[in-house]
């Protein structure tokens, strides 16, 4: 298990996760519904360059709400297209994007740079590699 902490402060910002696979997610998303989360909760996948690491929203307390309203902006959710939205709860850093509109996926995207992980075990992307 992996817990995932603020380069910056050190506080966690994830509970305990551990690599998994993505959530077959559904194929259009055009229903004006926020769709099940991509992840299960309790596991991460890096995205295709390891910049990111996707989790389940419920996976993140030790987040917040961006400052800036405008980081927030969506129609049934969060849309995630305005920069990052969560910020460390210890220092206020930007950590990770949420997307959860009707629209988008799902999820939350830690920043890899932004992070420190406590516990680490490997980790690889489920893209092979070129």
């Amino acid at each position: 298990m992996t817990i995932f902490g603020c380069v910056n402060c050190g506080q966690s910002l994830t509970g305990e996760v551990a690599l998994g696979e993505p959530l077959k997610g559904p194929e259009v998303m055009a229903t004006h519904k926020i769709v099940s989360p991509r992840m299960a909760v309790g596991t991460f996948q890096a995205n295709f360059d390891a910049s990111l690491l996707i989790l389940h929203p419920d996976d993140v307390p030790g987040m917040a709400p961006h400052p800036d309203s405008r980081r927030l902006s969506g129609c049934c959710g969060v849309a995630g297209q305005d920069g990052p939205n969560l910020v460390c709860g210890g220092c206020d850093v930007e950590v990770a994007t949420k997307e959860s509109d009707c629209w988008t996926n799902n999820l939350v995207a830690l920043i890899v740079a932004a992070t420190d992980a406590v516990g680490v075990v490997p980790f690889r992307s489920s893209v092979p590699d070129e």
